[in-house]
């Protein structure tokens, strides 16, 4: 038995070390942009006036006037989605001008307009694109990214494996830094013993972006949610009928965003999204404000208005509300502020392990060189 887990140990070595190597850089760079971007709220809201409104006790203007104000303001730009973030914050309507996406921001009271920001040298924004396709062209990008990540899954498994000790009197060792001893022999413990505290945050981290690279994995989440068990009507697209014509003179993204409202009284923040006369209008609530948890969903025929499918969060099922969660899982906003803390320090974390795992590679291959 003690023969076959050297064997295990000494394999499980060598798929660390040229692993940890080929993919240490982009783990690098996808672990510190993660760790930026837990707190991008936090901070644009200390750094700009314009992300909070003083809360009125009166509804908010209607997406069609937001969609007409951002017309005659930027008639170049075609407007995607209207999006109101909270009761004290601005709403946003989403702009695409020149292959470039914007955020017009306006009072949700009054319908001022507030400021433009562009998207393509917002610094979070770029700070997520890096995190996701590393500024290269998005299939490119999201292949690398989502093949590095897979790696790091297994560099955590075999980490595991490596930190495990022989005998359970070694284990109070494996569990604490040496700080006083050589400094080598610091970055040794550093590597093991951090890799070990992080490694069940870490590995749901990962674990949850794969989900936004790769429909398989965002799918397995459904199936485990379910436990293996299906429902097809959730998937069903709203089907519209592209013959009928208008019936009513109200706009139809106004019966949209006042059917969700009247559904969901009680939430914070709503989006409306028409793509086109050809797809139905998507409409979603949150309870809380740039909180993206617990959704729920109407769509309306883009012409009509006309109710096409409802998919409220308590009927949705338990697949369904876990796909959900990706999001809030992987920037740790599930838990909150702490959540965004713990998110925070095991990105970190993670980020040094390539560094660590590297000094100790170079410093054994010199080493044996002298």
């Amino acid at each position: 038995m003690a023969g076959k887990k050297s064997k295990l140990k000494k394999w499980t070595f060598q798929v660390h070390k040229w692993l940890g190597l080929v993919s240490g850089l982009i783990v690098f760079i996808v672990a510190v942009t993660g760790a930026i971007f837990c707190f991008q709220d936090e901070i644009k809201d200390a750094l700009y006036s314009w992300r909070k409104v003083e809360k009125e006790n009166k509804p908010f203007v209607l997406p069609s006037v937001l969609h007409q104000k951002s017309q005659e303001l930027f008639p170049d730009a075609e407007e995607q989605m209207v999006f109101y973030a909270g009761k004290e914050r601005p709403a946003l309507v989403i702009q695409a001008e020149n292959d470039t996406y914007y955020y017009a921001y306006f009072n949700p009271y009054s319908g001022k307009f507030l400021y433009r920001e562009d998207l393509s040298t917002e610094f979070f924004t770029v700070i997520e694109e890096i995190h996701m396709h590393l500024l290269l062209p998005e299939p490119i990008g999201k292949q690398i990214v989502g093949i590095s990540t897979i790696i790091f899954v297994i560099l955590l498994i075999t980490g595991v494996i490596q930190w495990w000790p022989k005998k359970k009197k070694h284990l109070k060792d494996r569990l604490r830094i040496k700080w006083k001893a050589k400094w080598r022999r610091v970055n040794y413990d550093w590597h093991n013993v951090t890799g070990f505290y992080i490694a069940l945050i870490a590995l749901i981290i990962a674990l949850t972006g794969l989900s936004f690279s790769y429909e398989w994995m965002h799918e397995a989440f459904y199936k485990a949610g379910n436990l293996g068990t299906e429902y097809p009507e959730e998937k069903e697209v709203a089907i519209v009928d592209t013959t009928l014509t208008a019936t009513t003179n109200t706009p139809v993204l106004d019966i949209a965003f006042t059917e969700i409202v009247k559904a969901k009284p009680n939430s914070e923040m709503f989006f409306v999204w028409k793509p086109d006369n050809k797809n139905a209008i998507m409409t979603g609530a949150y309870p809380q404000s740039l909180n993206y948890e617990k959704q729920s969903n109407l769509y309306f025929h883009p012409v009509t208005g006309e109710l096409l499918k409802k998919q409220l969060y308590e009927q949705k099922s338990s697949g369904l509300k876990f796909q959900e969660l990706s999001y809030a899982l992987h920037t740790g906003q599930y838990l909150g502020f702490w959540g965004k803390i713990i998110a925070f320090t095991a990105s970190l974390l993670a980020a040094a392990l390539p560094v660590t795992g590297f000094i100790m590679w170079y410093g054994r291959n010199n080493k044996k060189k002298a």
